[in-house]
């Protein structure tokens, strides 16, 4: 058990709450229990905004579940431990993440899998794990968690299979955006695309999920980084992630994978896509390159989209694979990717546009929401 002062205690601090959806989130005095079983509560000194964060905010495909704390990419330190955790203490760096390691499941226990049967995301879950009882109230009313994370408050607690302990050197405005995006793009190339050295990679979506893929194609040595992207104007800041290459569908009257294949001479390498349109989905895969192409998918479909291509395409030994945050196992693997940065063989400050206070957190989602930069952090003691 925790040795902190505040163990044991409810804690009362500011958090970012939001009572419906779109509207501007009020920032209101919280009060936070402390962990039960198997969980940790955390201080949280950074955060940033994902898009994943909006969609559920604004709450136009899905259920709506509010009163609610949102937020889910962020860094911190653990304040105290619950009864059983013995891999984490006060004091620990940590990375907290929406979706889990228990270690103990048939896909923890597989070199292949990072989808935890018991911590897998679930975006409409707002309780914690234990007792279905949410963690955070307002003058004794629940407020919502969200994926089990709830990082838009200076406390939260958190599943103890879904914090990564993390080098305490690494700077932790830096690091946060590896709990989400940043990793999942770049773990879809490295750890599922594996582009050789030299090879020819086309990237999908040149948000922060694609930059991140981009990156990940650089650190492996291809030759050739093709973006793809809707928005010319995203070509220019793509440039620093090492793409060499520009393709607008708009501007070509035929189907962008006939493109990319003739440029390439037969096709791409490897494909990821990063954008969740079916069309770009079917693109990317269509784009590799006959008898050795691989196409990685990460972007998240529609609920009725269907994916039409004809077999000859996989006949002809091109691979589809999809991919849950980048195949990262959060806690086995998420320390290594710290190290990466730490190593200077990954940039993130490249990804960070914005740093805005606590208190002007709905500046965030105007950033977001104006398609202005890459990752906003938001500095919790501001």
């Amino acid at each position: 058990m925790s040795s902190s002062n505040t163990a044991g205690q409810v804690i009362r601090c500011k958090a970012a709450v939001a009572w419906e959806a779109g509207k501007p989130l009020v920032i209101e005095e919280v009060e936070v229990a402390p962990p039960k079983a198997m969980e940790v509560r955390l201080k949280i000194l950074f955060t940033s905004l994902c898009h994943t964060d909006v969609y559920f905010w604004e709450a136009k495909g899905q259920t709506p579940l509010f009163p609610r704390i949102f937020g889910h990419e962020a860094g911190g330190i653990v304040e105290s431990v619950g009864e059983g955790v013995t891999d984490l203490k006060p004091g620990d760096h940590v990375l907290p993440v929406f979706t889990g390691e228990c270690k103990e499941c048939r896909h923890c226990k597989s070199e292949e899998s990072n989808m935890c049967d018991l911590l897998r995301i679930n975006t409409d879950r707002g309780v914690m794990l234990n007792d279905g009882k949410s963690r955070f109230s307002i003058n004794g009313q629940p407020i919502y968690h969200f994926v089990g994370t709830s990082t838009f408050s200076e406390y939260t607690v958190v599943h103890v299979g879904c914090v990564a302990k993390i080098n305490p050197a690494a700077p932790l405005d830096k690091v946060c955006v590896l709990s989400c995006g940043i990793s999942t793009g770049l773990g879809a190339t490295l750890n599922v695309a594996k582009p050789k050295k030299g090879s020819t990679v086309a990237i999908f979506g040149l948000g922060a999920v694609g930059l991140a893929a981009a990156e990940g194609a650089r650190i492996a040595g291809a030759s050739r980084i093709i973006g793809v992207d809707l928005n010319a104007k995203r070509f220019d800041e793509a440039k620093k992630f090492g793409v060499t290459e520009f393709v607008n569908p708009k501007d070509h009257d035929k189907p962008v994978q006939e493109v990319i294949a003739e440029m390439t001479g037969g096709g791409v390498d490897r494909s990821v896509e990063c954008t969740g349109s079916i069309n770009a989905m079917i693109s990317a895969f269509e784009c590799v390159h006959d008898g050795w192409g691989i196409a990685v998918l990460v972007g998240v479909p529609n609920k009725d989209d269907a994916f039409k291509t004809h077999p000859m395409n996989i006949l002809n030994e091109r691979t589809l694979k999809g991919t849950f945050f980048g195949n990262y196992k959060p806690r086995s693997d998420l320390p290594s990717v710290v190290e990466r940065y730490m190593n200077k063989e990954l940039e993130l400050e490249k990804f960070i546009t914005h740093e805005v206070p606590f208190s002007e957190i709905n500046k965030a989602f105007e950033f977001m929401l104006k398609g202005d930069g890459l990752r906003c952090i938001i500095r919790m003691d501001a």
